[in-house]
């Protein structure tokens, strides 16, 4: 009798921007649906016009759905601007750029959580309807909104970083609202369930330490079975995408991949960190780490697949 096929393992991987959204992207490629879950940033939400608009968990859902704009790597390909268009002539501020198809998102979002719905809710309704099967799940139905505090003052978050476009050094962090916040349904158990868990390569501070500062989140995390593997967003001491390499710069810490990992110690088992960075492997070993080296800038979906299946394979369990 030919042997029998070994069950996917069930991964979740704590994901927020674009880095945490093409990586996850590469896991879904690499895994059955029903054997993925990403647990989403929420710390970066907002209002606008009325409007409730939860950037991370809609880059990973678009993006798990083929629908994003690659060139960007945030909102929707293809989008048009009327509508952001005629509200600057009527004399709103727009600043926050919006595409038409992706106001459609925010539209539905915000009537269906008037309505009572949860963010949980509604993430898997929007799922569902844009083909996504892989379970996305906001880390938190409540309200947590990251403050950045900076020589300005503190800031909200998309002020600082899209309206003053992250040019402000931060000097620190504020979750608010985080310690009253309860994990969304479903999020320890995806955690304590999983038989990996991946931290992306987001930032560690605007994108990370959100979903981890939800109580009970980071607990879950270091108590878990799973192999726990985290990939660097500091390649060659610069970061990918994104102000990384600035903030860790100012908050103290050594903008590297060795930095990066100072900061998972006895969260991670496995750090996984480009090649550029080879020379830092030892360093990174000694502080208790599985060091893997390999190329970690993912490019296209072949290359998000790629790094996902070398994840998986470095925790052992590799998938065909």
């Amino acid at each position: 009798m030919p042997p029998t096929a070994s069950p996917a393992p069930r991964v979740t991987v704590l994901a927020g921007g674009v880095g945490g959204a093409r990586l996850a992207h590469g896991l879904a490629r690499a895994l059955p649906a029903d054997a993925l879950d990403v647990v989403v940033n929420v710390g970066d939400d907002t209002e606008l016009h009325g409007l409730h608009i939860s950037p991370d968990v809609d880059t990973v859902l678009y993006t798990l759905a083929g629908l994003n704009d690659e060139d960007r790597g945030w909102g929707l390909r293809g989008e048009t601007y009327a509508t952001l268009e005629q509200m600057s002539r009527l004399g709103e501020d727009t600043w926050f750029t919006l595409g038409d198809k992706d106001l459609a998102t925010h539209v539905v979002r915000t009537a269906r959580l008037r309505a009572g719905a949860t963010a949980s809710e509604v993430t898997a309704q929007l799922a569902t309807a844009l083909g996504v099967g892989a379970r996305v799940r906001p880390v938190t139905d409540d309200r947590v909104a990251t403050l950045v505090d900076t020589p300005a003052g503190r800031l909200a978050f998309q002020e600082y970083f899209v309206r003053r476009r992250h040019a402000d050094a931060v000097l620190g962090l504020h979750y608010d609202g985080v310690e009253a916040a309860r994990p969304a349904p479903g999020v320890l158990d995806a955690v304590t369930g999983a038989d990996v868990v991946v931290v992306a390569p987001s930032n560690p501070f605007l994108s990370v330490e959100p979903v981890l500062a939800v109580p009970g989140v980071r607990e879950a995390v270091r108590a878990t079975a799973a192999r726990r593997v985290a990939v660097s967003p500091i390649v060659g001491g610069q970061a990918v995408k994104g102000p990384a390499a600035q903030i860790l710069e100012t908050l103290g810490h050594e903008v590297s991949a060795l930095g990066v990992a100072r900061l998972y110690v006895g969260l991670v088992d496995v750090m996984v960190v480009d090649d550029a960075d080879a020379g830092l492997a030892g360093a990174i070993g000694d502080l208790g780490f599985e060091v893997v080296v390999t190329d970690t800038v993912m490019g296209g979906a072949e290359g998000r697949e790629r790094l996902a299946r070398e994840l998986l394979s470095a925790a052992g369990h590799p998938v065909p």
